[in-house]
């Protein structure tokens, strides 16, 4: 029964890990456009360019309107 917290404190802190890693990029679906660090969306369009080696981590979708 005293492990009971510490059970309780590991899996929020799994559960705090796991979602941070996660992106916020559940609508777009991000494609390399050439070697400049260009990447468009391939369901929304959107255009982003980023330094090397990132990849984007947001939708970029415009809000309905």
């Amino acid at each position: 029964m005293a492990l009971f917290p510490f059970v309780i404190i590991a899996v929020f802190v799994g559960m705090w890990l796991a979602r941070r890693g996660s992106t916020l990029t559940r609508e777009c679906r991000w494609r390399a456009d050439g070697d400049a660090g260009q990447y468009r969306c391939a369901a929304c369009g959107a255009v982003c360019t980023l330094p090397p080696g990132k990849k984007p981590r947001q939708c970029l979708k415009p809000p309905p309107a």
